[in-house]
C-alpha cells in the first residue's frame, strides 16, 4: 500500500477554542491511482492533504507512506520524503518571474548535487513530457497561464517522484486551460504511472479521476470508483 491513513484527527487550538479540522479519517490509496478529493472550503480536505504530502502531521492516528510510519520519521527525513518522493502542484503557480521556465524545472534540483548540465537535461526532459518543448528559455509572462501551470508541472515531475499532489491546479485557469492541464494529469497517470492526488471543490475537474473522495466536516462521507469520464468544463469565475 502506497499510502495508509488509519484514523486520522487533526484539532486546533486556538486559545480555549479546539477545532477538529479532521475526525477519524481512514482511507487506502495504492501505487498508480488517479484520485480525486472533494470539498467545500473548510470540509478539512486541504489538512488532509498536508498530512499526506507530509507538510503536517495528525494530532492523533497513524500514517504510512510507502510503508514508512510517517509519525517516527525526523524532520530531515520528511523532508527528503518530500523532495524525493511527492511533487507538489498548486493553484497559484509560484514560479520565479525572472526565470526561465528551464530554470524554474530545474530548481528542485539544485541541492541534490548533480551536475549543471545533468539539471538541465533533466528539466528539459520535464518540460518535454508536458508538452513545452522549445519553450524552455521563455519567462513566465511570456507564457499562457495553462503553459505557467505546467512549467510548475514540470518542476514537480523533474525529481521523478511516485506521487503527485496537485491542490486546485485549475482554480486560476480558464476552461480551454484547465483541459489542458488534466489532460497532461491524465496522461502522467496512465502512462507514467504516477499516482495522482487531485484536490478540487469542482465536480467537473474530478470526473478525470478513476476515485473521488468527499470529505465533509473533517471526515470522508463517501468514496467511489468507477470509469473517469471528463465532462464539459464550465466557464470559471
Amino acid at each position: 500500500m502506497l499510502i495508509s491513513c488509519q484514523d486520522i484527527w487533526k484539532i486546533y487550538r486556538l486559545g480555549d477554542v479546539e477545532v477538529q479540522a479532521l475526525r477519524g479519517v481512514s482511507l487506502d490509496i495504492t501505487r498508480g491511482e488517479f484520485v480525486a478529493v472533494m470539498g467545500a472550503s473548510g470540509s478539512g480536505k486541504s489538512t488532509l492533504m498536508n498530512i499526506v504530502g507530509c507538510l503536517d502531521l495528525p494530532t492523533k492516528g497513524g500514517y504510512w507512506l510507502d510503508g514508512l510510519d510517517v509519525a517516527r520519521a525526523g524532520q530531515d527525513e520528511l523532508a527528503e520524503i518530500r523532495n524525493r518522493k511527492i511533487g507538489f502542484v498548486f493553484q497559484n503557480f509560484n514560479l520565479i518571474p525572472r526565470t526561465s521556465a528551464l530554470e524554474n524545472a530545474q530548481l528542485p534540483l539544485f541541492y541534490r548535487g548533480l551536475s549543471l548540465r545533468e539539471q538541465r537535461a533533466r528539466a528539459a526532459s520535464a518540460l518535454a513530457r508536458v508538452g513545452l518543448s522549445g519553450r524552455e528559455q521563455h519567462y513566465p509572462a511570456q507564457l499562457s497561464g495553462g503553459q505557467q501551470q505546467r512549467v510548475a508541472i514540470a518542476r514537480a515531475l523533474v525529481s521523478a517522484p511516485s506521487i503527485l499532489l496537485a491542490d486546485e491546479p485549475t482554480g486560476n485557469l480558464d476552461t480551454e486551460s484547465s483541459r489542458e492541464i488534466m489532460k497532461t494529469l491524465e496522461r502522467l497517470n496512465q502512462e507514467d504511472g504516477i499516482t495522482v492526488i487531485l484536490v478540487t471543490h469542482e465536480k467537473d475537474i474530478a470526473a478525470y479521476a478513476l476515485r473521488q473522495i468527499l470529505v465533509k466536516d473533517g471526515q470522508v462521507v463517501s468514496d467511489r470508483s468507477g470509469t473517469p469520464h471528463a465532462l464539459p468544463l464550465t466557464p470559471h469565475g
